[in-house]
């Protein structure tokens, strides 16, 4: 999509409110992706996938303005990101980091209460809104009833409700979550990513996320991007491009691809060890014959 620079705030015309155009992203003098453009569909649930190191998180820092690119920009709502007001920012697109760490002594009303900063200013204080709204997400994630209790008694599966809760609470129609199932086992797992579905399908929020499950990201996802070393292998709808071809080009593994028998979405079934030997076994002595 072409970009127009002539007005004063870089404004062009969007399909989609969020996106990365040709940008490079690194850390120091480490380029980590290059020349790299994606858009987010709107009213997605778009998951990033790729294996370790190959840019999901930084890509994600970047589309959340936690990260300046060296090239290219990041367009949201048509705007430079990084030319926008952190508190305009804020009221547009939500972001829950990993391993995100609670003050020391925070309850979790107060600390979902967070959320709302962007609404806030000099002259508004804290309001009856702000209390509705606060309850509002504390109710649609399942955590009301610990209101009054502090955030570091709290299981993995609890916090991580919490810290959406108060991402809920900021209002954003855009919300960013950068594998919000790390270090959950496998219920709470299915619990996050269960209620990020009801947020995209109930409350008709876009939602990017990072994942690291390949059959996690196919299940749930409307929209995936597959990445390998910084750049875009595929994307689109996980019926579409998830197959054995593309799992071995991105992960390296080899796989057969099923229908999963509880969602009819792909369902990637590795290898056996001892057929992934055989094979590699094979690839060996065909290239050692082809050579001789």
């Amino acid at each position: 999509m072409s970009a127009d620079d002539s007005g004063p705030n870089n404004q062009r015309s969007t399909v989609n409110r969020l996106s990365a155009d040709n940008v490079t992203l690194g850390y120091d003098q480490r380029v980590i992706a290059e020349k790299l453009s994606v858009e987010i569909p709107d009213n997605s649930f778009t998951v990033i996938v790729g294996p370790n190191a190959c840019g999901k998180s930084t890509l994600l820092r970047a589309l959340s303005r936690m990260l300046k690119p060296s090239e290219g920009r990041v367009l949201l709502d048509g705007q430079v990101i990084q030319s926008m007001p952190a508190k305009k920012v804020a009221r547009t697109l939500g972001l829950l980091p990993q391993s995100s760490i609670a003050p020391d002594g925070i309850t979790v009303g107060d600390l979902v209460g967070r959320g709302r900063y962007p609404h806030q200013g000099l002259l508004r204080q804290w309001s009856v809104e702000d209390e509705r709204v606060v309850q509002e997400s504390m109710a649609s994630t399942g955590v009301a009833e610990l209101a009054d209790r502090y955030v570091d008694e709290l299981s993995g599966g609890q916090r991580q409700r919490v810290w959406i809760a108060m991402a809920l609470a900021q209002q954003t129609p855009l919300l960013l979550l950068d594998e919000p199932t790390t270090y959950l086992d496998i219920q709470h797992q299915i619990d996050v990513l269960d209620l990020c579905a009801e947020l995209h399908e109930e409350q008709g929020r876009t939602l990017v996320a990072v994942l690291h499950d390949l059959n996690h990201a196919a299940r749930y996802a409307t929209h995936l991007i597959a990445l390998r070393d910084g750049q875009v292998i595929a994307e689109g709808a996980p019926s579409d491009i998830v197959t054995a071809e593309l799992v071995e080009r991105v992960f390296g593994l080899r796989c057969q691809v099923i229908d999963d028998p509880e969602t009819g979405t792909p369902l990637v079934v590795p290898a056996a060890r001892k057929a992934r030997t055989a094979k590699a076994g094979q690839a060996v002595v065909a290239a050692a014959t082809e050579g001789s």
